[in-house]
């Protein structure tokens, strides 16, 4: 039996009950698959992984009968469940980070002696603030067509193509053969039914022999890579094109043109200190650079797209989907909403940006790198 754990051992080693594993035993939910000699109930590694689903979603809120038609489901194998619930821990942590902005603002609120009215008070808990974070990537990431036509455009007529850091999948054209890279388990998940196969790997390291593609491609991912330089190099070093979507971060100049970054989110400005300049990111692909203009109605809910649109950034669902909000912090963040809030309603956004309303793109930082 030295490869079984007994039931007090795991009982022990997962801080639950031996009464609570006799009991899931009982109804079929984790039946431990041999007894000691004595005996007892004993645990084989396969009992133990079950087991740990269990109780992940058990700590997650999920009820007894649920658990088991997710961990019987034949469809679902054991990555699949930690790729779930890795997604629902993530956004159970934002939840409970949402509720602790939230009561500690009230408690500065009722040191101040303003207390919260019987409303804002429930809303803390309410459905409205569990919908509106949480994963939102899908619902506000989704393809640009008219950026998509220029990166489509600029893979040529490649026919194998390298999406790396490929995230959803948004971007990936449908009429070549795609090969995806993503190192998030949790995007991996959020992959559509019918994407192309994808590869857990990162761009400074990629799996394949070189000049394995024809194009390698790279949308909105290059900020988030360790090295972009040596990724860059390795998309390089596995196509015989590269096109890179990204944003001219070396230029101030587009924080000034960007009311968001100039008026509100000056924090913006730390974050993008010492990243490669994009004349570096360039000549590391030997490719040339240019300039892509955002649509007013940009369907890609990026940090720069709704330039046009400022009600957008007053929504949580929109934060959550963009890194920048959840680097600057939950300070910065909810002093940047309070005053965008405060200037639509006095109508000073308007006064300061009336410019904005009559173009139908503008020109952010966008860039587009094609060696």
């Amino acid at each position: 039996m030295a490869e079984h754990l007994t039931v007090g051992r795991v009982a022990e080693l997962a801080g639950v009950s031996v009464r609570t594993l006799h009991h899931y035993d009982e109804i079929g939910l984790v039946q431990p698959s041999a007894r000691t000699a004595g005996g007892y109930r004993a645990y084989s590694a396969g009992d133990v992984e079950r087991l740990r689903e269990v109780l992940v979603y058990r700590r997650l809120g999920f009820g007894l009968r649920e658990i088991a038609a997710l961990v019987d489901d034949p469809d679902i194998d054991a990555v699949a469940h930690l790729q779930r619930q890795y997604g629902l821990l993530l956004e159970q942590r934002d939840r409970a980070a949402a509720m602790v902005t939230a009561i500690d603002t009230e408690l500065k609120e009722r040191a101040m002696g303003i207390k919260a009215t019987p409303e804002a008070q429930l809303k803390v808990f309410g459905a409205q603030l569990y919908e509106a974070i949480g994963p939102a990537y899908p619902a506000t990431r989704r393809t640009e067509p008219r950026i998509a036509a220029r990166i489509w455009d600029a893979l040529g007529d490649a026919q194998t193509v390298l999406n790396v850091g490929a995230g959803a999948g948004s971007y990936e054209p449908a009429d070549r053969d795609v090969t995806a890279v993503e190192p998030s388990a949790v995007m991996r998940a959020q992959r559509p039914a019918g994407a192309a196969p994808c590869v857990d790997a990162s761009a400074e390291r990629l799996p394949f022999e070189d000049q394995s593609f024809d194009a390698a491609m790279a949308v909105s991912t290059v900020h988030h890579w360790h090295d972009p330089i040596a990724g860059l190099r390795e998309l390089r070093r596995v196509a015989r094109r590269v096109v890179v979507f990204t944003h001219d971060a070396s230029d101030p100049g587009w924080r000034h043109r960007f009311w968001l970054t100039r008026d509100y989110l000056p924090e913006v400005a730390g974050l993008v200190a010492g990243r490669p300049s994009v004349d570096q990111l360039a000549d590391a692909i030997g490719g040339r650079i240019e300039p892509v203009l955002i649509p007013w109605d940009c369907a890609d809910g990026f940090f720069e797209a709704y330039w046009r649109r400022p009600e957008a950034y007053l929504d949580d669902q929109v934060r959550r989907a963009v890194s920048v909000w959840t680097r600057v912090g939950p300070d910065a963040e909810q002093r940047a909403v309070d005053s965008l809030r405060e200037d639509l309603a006095s109508g000073r956004w308007a006064e300061l940006n009336s410019e904005l309303i009559a173009l139908d793109a503008a020109e952010l930082g966008l860039r587009l790198l094609v060696a």
